[in-house]
């Protein structure tokens, strides 16, 4: 039986134990005590499966490891979310960081306002001399939560809050997609009657990303996914060959000095067609499906 009272916080992690232990060391002194912290390795290499197993035994009753062999984030979500029991689930990535008061100041919003689903804010850090263009970008486009929940309907799992009853209901993570499987699950609580919310003053913190090679790694994963998405639901997203709308908003502000803003808008455009790419590589690789949604369960 789940615990009402116990937030699980799910960090699934791939190749990332630096990432991981700063994670860690930040969840592990919140205010709020009564958690469950699952770290899901997926799928499990060697120095991140050693960092997690080590946090986990000087932190035993608190801190455990799933491992899944199944790649992909999503994947390791829901390993665990089966091993979980808290009766709201915190997701998070393994290269974030946040404030001692991250999960309780949820909680109080989740409790007092009756909340179901709930994204967080997300503040994008420029690591210490990496002031590079690429880093700007990132920052400046990053996560603009509040906009994903209300155009997109949906909030990315890196700062995300929902309860156990609506894994439940509607079933957990599309583990068939590597990329956007956020915003499919999001758009599934949307389509079943539950209200999205964005919390702004609940802040977690991630990590720039520093150069041209890790934004297009992103956007190309990003493409990938759009395709993943039309494949396996085609009744919502539309047939493959023709890209869906994308989640992200990159459009320079107005505000910002004119030669950032030129700066800014070609490798918009650039990440643009890098993202076409990846949905066209994953177009001419992928595979034939039947078109029936077949979404994983709770098995317990």
């Amino acid at each position: 039986m789940s615990d009402p009272q116990l937030v699980s916080v799910i960090i699934p992690v791939y190749n990332d134990p630096s990432g991981l232990r700063d994670t860690l060391e930040t969840v592990l002194t919140q205010t709020y005590t009564h958690l469950e912290v699952i770290v899901a390795v997926t799928p499990a290499d060697g120095a991140t499966i050693e960092v997690a197993q080590s946090i986990a035994r000087s932190n035993s009753g608190t801190v455990s490891v799933v491992t899944e062999k199944t790649p992909g984030p999503a994947a390791g979500r829901n390993a665990a979310i089966r091993d979980s029991n808290g009766g709201i689930l915190c997701f998070l990535d393994s290269n974030m960081t946040v404030e001692k008061g991250y999960v309780e100041s949820a909680v109080q919003n989740m409790e007092a306002d009756k909340l179901d689903y709930a994204g967080c804010d997300v503040e994008l850090l420029i690591p210490d001399g990496k002031e590079t263009i690429a880093a700007r970008f990132d920052k400046h486009t990053g996560f603009p939560m509040k906009e994903y929940i209300k155009y997109h309907e949906y909030a990315p799992t890196c700062a995300l809050f929902v309860r156990r009853s609506v894994f439940l209901d509607i079933g957990l993570f599309d583990d068939r997609l590597t990329a956007a499987e956020d915003l499919e699950f999001g758009n599934r609580v949307k389509n079943a009657g539950y209200k999205l919310v964005f919390l702004p003053d609940v802040t977690a913190y991630h990590p720039t990303r520093n150069s041209l090679r890790e934004l297009i790694k992103k956007d190309r994963r990003v493409g990938s996914g759009l395709c993943q998405l039309q494949r396996y639901h085609p009744d919502r997203y539309g047939t493959p060959g023709i890209p869906p709308r994308p989640s992200g908003i990159k459009r320079p502000d107005q505000n910002l000095q004119l030669k950032e803003r030129i700066e800014f808008s070609i490798i918009s455009i650039f990440l643009t067609g890098v993202r076409g790419q990846g949905y066209y590589q994953e177009y001419v690789r992928g595979e034939e499906h039947d078109g029936v949604e077949t979404i994983p369960k709770i098995r317990r």
